[in-house]
Order: structure tokens, then C-alpha cells, then sequence
């Protein structure tokens, strides 16, 4: 294996490189591998990726080695509560070997604990923004020595509203620190802030904005509302993997899974009007294997790191098309394969066209010989015939499933 190929030709620190390979890393992921570089040097970077590709890290190497040469704390802003913490399990893999701390400042979390987390002086800040700001208000935390700060899922931070504590945030911090701005998209909110805020940044981008994993098979189911828990299970007899479920709203995620217990499978819920408790037990319980199916809305999408997911199943397809690709980048994480199903109704033509032209793929449509399937309706991405007993399209496909047609019992078009 060849410099190029693993971790010792990024000038990472040789304590770090010790670390990383300890714990098992060997080859950088293409985000790594540009990024880790241009941070270390101390550029601005904008990076965008994939979720799923390494990107915590690709800052955290890079964070943890600037502050290992000079004085001052990193920031890194985040919008969930759950990648906060993901991301506070990455940092504390390598802070001790340079001696740092680390604190996780997050709401619904009890004030005192991260109160005395603080008074331990960490290196490093991972939080959300209004938490942050209320331990600034209260004067718990100051952020004029912050050199480092990193921007973690920006578009999914200024997509929940966060756009405002962004900029307070930033107003606090000097003018000369270096800025990482990770995404796994670019729209316009964050172009403006780039300007705004980052000085010369470098771009690095290893897919097009919005762009679906190539290792993530896709398929879709079109059935009548009222037919959707009824496949729901017959998918769920074709599987035996851990399950990752999404739904559009909060009472939906809350059917579903009452739905899956009265049907004997073992499913957990999260979202935004669980407390931190529900949620912090519902996640731990899916990675531990106690649920085998999570059931979420999109506050999940990119807040679960969670290696082993063989299925993500689009329940309701997302309001917004780029929750899409963030949704089914939950399975086939670091270069596994994965799969997803989505389930549409006939009027969703529209929605699914949508979804397909982010993508620049068609998803491959499939019917079950045990459930009646529909035509989407008329503004959906092409016209549809049946052929065989499946759905036939032109355009490229999307890919279907990994398993055997006669195992699953799914016909794909």
C-alpha cells in the first residue's frame, strides 16, 4: 500500500497517524484525503460530501493537530442533539493522546453537567447552537479565543432555522480563526455565508450536490394509502437486518411504530418531540440490536451513524427531495452496500419526479405478488407499463435489491 493510499502521506502528526491506525483505519476516504491536508495547513474548506463518507474525520484530524500548535479552543457546530454526541465519540478517540478535553453542549440535556464539563477547560466545543448560546448569555463559555470552527451539516442547520444563532455565534469569534464548512449540499443560504464568513476557502467536493451513493440500491413500491402497512410487512418478512424507517411527521412515526409492536416486531421511535431520555434510549437500543427497527422523521437523516443498517425504507416519501438522499445515506455507510425501499401513492408523481432529477437517476419500480400496485399519476417522471407482471421504465435504473428475486418474492421492473 502506497502513501497515497493510506493515512501517512496527509502530514498528519505522528502520534495521530499511531491512533488512527490502532483503530483499525487503513485507507482514507476520498474526503479525507483532500481535506485533511488543506486543514492542516489552516485553509478554509468547504467540503462536500456524501453522508456517510468520513467527513467528521476529515475535521477532526485537522482540528485536534492546529490546536496541538498553538493556544485557543475549536468549535464545532452541529444541529442535532445525536450528531453532537456522534461526533463528540469520534473527537474522544484521539483528544487524550494530545491531552485534550472535550464537552458536549446540547438542549434537553441537564444544565450542570455540562456546567462542570466547562469548568474543566476543554479544547474543544462540540454543540448545538441554542445551547450554545445559552451558556454564552450566561457567560459560562466565551468564544474570543476560538481558532478553529467547524460548521458540520450547514445546509441541514440553516434548513431548521438555525441560520440566526449561526451568525451570533460568529460574530463572537475572531476574525482570524480557520473556518471547515462540511455539507452535503450547496444551496444558496450557505454560498451567502461562505462570503460572509470564510476567507478564500478552498472547495472541495467529491460528487455533485445531492448526488445518491452508488453503492445503495433503490427501489419503489406504488400501492393505495391504505395498503402501505400491509407491504410495509411482507418487506419486512424479506429482510432480517436492522431497519432504519422514516416517516414525514411525528404522529406518523408513532403509528408506525405502534403499528410494528402490535405486529410483534420490536421498533423504536425518535424525533423531535421525544426527550432527550426517549431519544438517547431509542438510538442506543437500535445499535445495541434491542429494536430491530427505528422509526424516524427527518430530524434523523443525517443525525445516525449507525454502522450495520441492511434497509432504509422511505414509509412516506420526503417532503423535501434532498432529505432523500440523506435518508437512504444511512445504509451502505463507508462504503458497504445498502438498500432502500420507498413506498409512494399514486398521486406522488410529482414528488417522485422530483426526487429523480436531484438524484439524475430513475428508481426502479417493483411490485409484490401478494399487494395490488398502481401507475403514479400523470405528472410523475415518465409513463409506465407493466411488462411481465413488473413495472417498466426507459432511463437508467436506479439498481434493485441485493437479494434474489425468488427470495424476496419482488419483481422489479
Amino acid at each position: 500500500m502506497t502513501t497515497q493510499e493510506n493515512f501517512y502521506g496527509l502530514n498528519i502528526a505522528p502520534i495521530l497517524v499511531e491512533k488512527i491506525d490502532k483503530l483499525g483505519f487503513k485507507i482514507p476516504t476520498p474526503i479525507q484525503r483532500k481535506a485533511i491536508p488543506i486543514g492542516i495547513e489552516g485553509k478554509d474548506i468547504i467540503g462536500i460530501a456524501q453522508t456517510g463518507t468520513g467527513k467528521t474525520l476529515a475535521f477532526c484530524i485537522p482540528m485536534l493537530q492546529r490546536l496541538a500548535q498553538k493556544k485557543g479552543k475549536g468549535l464545532v457546530l452541529v444541529p442535532t442533539r445525536e450528531l453532537a454526541g456522534q461526533v463528540n465519540e469520534v473527537f474522544i478517540k484521539f483528544a487524550p493522546a494530545l491531552n485534550m478535553k472535550t464537552c458536549v453542549l446540547i438542549g434537553g440535556a441537564p444544565m450542570g453537567p455540562q456546567m462542570a464539563n466547562l469548568r474543566r477547560n476543554p479544547r474543544v466545543i462540540i454543540a448545538t447552537p441554542g445551547r450554545l448560546l445559552d451558556h454564552m448569555m450566561q457567560k459560562r463559555v466565551r468564544l474570543d479565543d476560538a481558532c478553529v470552527v467547524v460548521l458540520d451539516e450547514a445546509d441541514r442547520m440553516l434548513d431548521m432555522g438555525f441560520a440566526p444563532q449561526i451568525e451570533q455565534v460568529l460574530k463572537t469569534v475572531p476574525k482570524d480563526r480557520q473556518t471547515m464548512l462540511f455539507s452535503a449540499t450547496m444551496p444558496s443560504k450557505i454560498i451567502a455565508m461562505v462570503q460572509t464568513h470564510m476567507h478564500l476557502p478552498v472547495r472541495t467536493e467529491i460528487v455533485p450536490s445531492g448526488t445518491a451513493a452508488e453503492n445503495i440500491s433503490q427501489e419503489m413500491f406504488v400501492v393505495k394509502r391504505d395498503l402501505k402497512d400491509r407491504l410495509l410487512l411482507k418487506i419486512l418478512e424479506q429482510y432480517s437486518g436492522a431497519v432504519l424507517l422514516f416517516t414525514r411527521t411525528k404522529m406518523g412515526a408513532g403509528k408506525v411504530r405502534q403499528f410494528l409492536k402490535k405486529s410483534n416486531h420490536s421498533a423504536a421511535e425518535i424525533h423531535s418531540d421525544r426527550s432527550l431520555r426517549q431519544r438517547t434510549e431509542a438510538l442506543d437500543g437500535f445499535k445495541s440490536g434491542r429494536y430491530r427497527i427505528l422509526v424516524a422523521t427527518d430530524i434523523a437523516a443525517r443525525g445516525i451513524d449507525v454502522k450495520g443498517i441492511e434497509l432504509v425504507i422511505n414509509y412516506d416519501l420526503p417532503e423535501d427531495p434532498e432529505n432523500y438522499v440523506h435518508r437512504i445515506g444511512r445504509t451502505g455507510r463507508a462504503g458497504q452496500e445498502g438498500h432502500a425501499i420507498s413506498i409512494a401513492t399514486p398521486e406522488q408523481g410529482s414528488d417522485v419526479r422530483n426526487i429523480e432529477k436531484l438524484i439524475k437517476t430513475s428508481i426502479s419500480l417493483s411490485d409484490h405478488p401478494e399487494i395490488p400496485t398502481e401507475k403514479l399519476s400523470s405528472s410523475g417522471t415518465t409513463s409506465f407499463r407493466r411488462r411481465s407482471g413488473s413495472f417498466q421504465r426507459g432511463g437508467r435504473s436506479g439498481g434493485g435489491g441485493r437479494y434474489p428475486s425468488s427470495a424476496r418474492r419482488v419483481r422489479r421492473g
